[in-house]
């Protein structure tokens, strides 16, 4: 690498933004000349980006008495360095394509090139953070590194942690710092993991190597915590800030940190992981943080005094203000979580209290009434951002205060919020965390006027919510059903008798007599109200079996070929309440025809869930008729997994073996 003008790492306080950017540009200037020569200064060099001089979008709470004044007093600017030198820029670019590929030799060579491109970056490793194409490779190199290259990179962000964890590109790498840290700490807990490192001293060439001492992982994180605690609320307002915010609380709790189950858990936005998904084709993720972790013991105290002291020095209209915003909501909601799991939320003065403009602390009717606070929380009711917010209120409330929320803003007015497109998915989640069986019969009083049209105008999943909660709470089963054929149109019992057909294709009887059956489509919602309500015990299912009973089998079979039909048998062969004579009866209905469902891609899952709910001697007779059929099974993608998931060359060499075989699976099963 070419001469290179080092650069101080650390400053010291801030001075003018005019100022910094003026040593910027000398810096830059000095870079160009001195770096690689007339090369190194040509059209192709990197040019960084020009930072964002403005402050980050912050709700200041002027009004507040109990907001510390720290913690507002000045701008936070983001952290600057210069530009990096290019011929840095294109080693670490030449790199890239390594780390993408990881075609290594040996884990030896790995080891070599990691530690070759450490330490080309030595005394550069801040500045390399901030620039926008190096912070991405470093990213990507974190990732295969080992633990105590992690915890020295980790330990010299202490250095400027305020203006890192604000900076546009910083901030990634300080996130991805603190998943790999939340990997690990669990090592480190087994005492896996090294405090020191033998480092040699390059410059002199002395074979005498140097014992280098660095912080724990779990000093570096409880650190952080201290460090980011007296800025939490303007962090939570910044952009990039509220990531690591976020991160930082659930690698405190030792909580799942990404689901890759569920997209919508992941704590990188949608934006950055397509970024990277697109750049880089290793996965960045670790299976560990898809599950609880053990943590120190000196994480629950300090999670427990963070949450509390933030949530004490947070000002009533800072908190409000975070309960509608993206940026902010998602940490708020995450320190409302995570206190509810610890103690009492719901107390005069709490941060829910606060986020709810004191509707906790309101005692008699006059108070609980309060004119703002119902503008506030209607508001937020229809509010993109504020409705996140209150579906994670339901599901931490107590029953008192969820019956509060219902008394006061949905009671009388369910018909115009359910139909609201954005406020129905409240009352799903109202619905969804109902908390006693006395709240529950009330709401489906409520709701049960209107529940055909929210089968037939596209709010089906108000009645599903409702569903889920009957089977939760065992109870309201009746009064549901009844509910359903009011809305369904169904009233005689031979009209009644089709309540599986309206529910599956979401239909009225009325419609329903006059169509052709074999044009009509179903409903994934109506699918999964059916497959919910086969959760009911046997007074609350038995409308729903006799229905599916007095069907034209010919007409049921075609159900097992289409994806949502093929749900609902599947869901009756797996339901623990279907009697085993009902479910007997559905096995007999495909005699003759497993053959052709083993053949289909969604018939070959209902083949599947019939083997495991038969018997020894009906599971004869279904491989009797493969046997029957075998060479277009092989010749079919679906057919070739049934014949080697039911053991058919088993069970036509050694059928004494097969049945042995069986008898012992259905042991197990019992």
């Amino acid at each position: 690498m070419g001469a290179e003008t080092k650069r101080k790492t650390r400053r010291g306080k801030r001075g003018g933004e005019t100022k910094r950017q003026q040593d910027d540009t000398e810096t830059a200037k000095e870079q160009g000349s001195t770096a690689a020569g007339p090369e190194a200064a040509s059209s192709d060099a990197y040019v960084a980006p020009p930072m964002e001089s403005g402050a980050a979008p912050f709700y200041f709470d002027t009004q507040a008495t109990t907001d510390v004044a720290e913690a507002q007093a000045e701008k936070i600017s983001p952290a600057s360095y210069g530009l990096v030198n290019p011929d840095l820029q294109k080693y670490l670019k030449s790199c890239e394509d390594m780390l993408d590929e990881q075609k290594f030799g040996s884990a030896e060579d790995r080891d070599i090139f990691i530690n070759n491109v450490y330490s080309e970056m030595k005394n550069f490793e801040l500045q390399l953070t901030t620039d926008h194409e190096a912070s991405r490779i470093l990213e990507k190199l974190f990732w295969i590194s080992n633990d105590y290259q992690i915890k020295r990179y980790f330990s010299l962000t202490r250095e400027d942690t305020i203006r890192l964890v604000v900076h546009r590109f910083s901030s990634h790498t300080i996130q991805t710092l603190l998943l790999l840290s939340a990997v690990a700490l669990e090592r480190e807990m087994r005492g896996e993991v090294c405090d020191f490192a033998d480092t040699g001293d390059d410059e002199a060439g002395s074979p005498q190597a140097v014992r280098t001492a660095l912080p724990t992982f779990e000093e570096l994180v409880l650190d952080l915590a201290k460090t980011l605690a007296p800025q939490w609320s303007y962090l939570m307002a910044n952009e990039y800030a509220s990531h690591i915010l976020r991160v930082l609380l659930l690698v405190l709790a030792g909580s799942p940190i990404e689901d890759q189950s569920n997209p919508k858990s992941s704590i990188k936005s949608k934006r950055s992981v397509k970024y990277m998904e697109d750049r880089n084709p290793q996965p960045a993720h670790h299976r560990s943080l898809a599950s609880k972790r053990a943590v120190p013991s000196s994480f629950g105290p300090a999670l427990t005094e963070l949450l509390q002291t933030v949530s004490n020095e947070m000002g009533d209209l800072a908190a409000r203000g975070f309960t509608s915003t993206t940026i902010g909501g998602t940490v708020l909601q995450s320190m409302l979580e995570l206190q509810a799991e610890r103690a009492s939320i719901e107390y005069p003065g709490s941060l829910l209290d606060k986020c709810l403009m004191g509707l906790i602390s309101a005692k008699d009717s006059s108070d609980a009434s309060n004119a703002r606070r119902d503008a506030y929380i209607k508001m937020m009711i229809e509010d993109v951002a504020g409705s996140h917010f209150l579906q994670m209120v339901m599901k931490l409330c107590s029953s008192e205060l969820l019956q509060k929320f219902y008394d006061s803003y949905f009671r009388g007015n369910l018909k115009a919020l359910a139909f609201h497109p954005i406020s129905n998915f409240v009352v799903q989640s109202l619905f969804s965390n109902v908390k006693s069986e006395r709240q529950l019969k009330s709401m489906i009083e409520g709701v049960a006027p209107m529940v055909g049209d929210l089968l037939f105008k596209n709010r089906p999943g108000v009645v599903r919510a409702l569903v889920d909660s009957c089977v939760r709470l065992e109870s309201g089963y009746l009064e549901i059903v009844n509910a359903l054929y009011n809305g369904l149109g169904a009233k005689s019992v031979a009209e009644r008798n089709e309540l599986i057909n309206l529910l599956a294709f979401l239909i009225t009887y009325a419609e329903f007599a006059n169509s052709d059956y074999n044009r009509l489509q179903f409903k994934i919602q109506g699918s999964l109200i059916i497959q919910a309500m086969l959760q009911f015990p046997s007074d609350g299912l038995e409308p729903l079996m006799e229905s599916y009973f007095s069907q034209d089998p010919e007409k049921i079979f075609t159900w097992c070929k289409d994806p949502s039909g093929s749900r609902i048998i599947e869901a009756i062969l797996k339901s623990k309440q279907v009697p085993a004579n009902s479910k007997r009866r559905v096995l007999e209905q495909y005699l003759g025809r497993y053959a052709e469902l083993a053949m289909d891609r969604c018939g070959s899952h209902i083949a599947e869930a019939c083997w495991e709910a038969a018997d020894i001697q009906l599971k004869e007779k279904i491989l009797r008729e493969f046997i029957k059929r075998e060479t277009q099974l092989q010749d079919n993608q679906f057919g070739r997994f049934m014949l080697r998931n039911f053991r058919l060359e088993q069970y036509k060499r050694k059928s004494s073996e097969w049945r042995e075989r069986e008898r012992g699976l259905e042991k197990k099963k019992l």
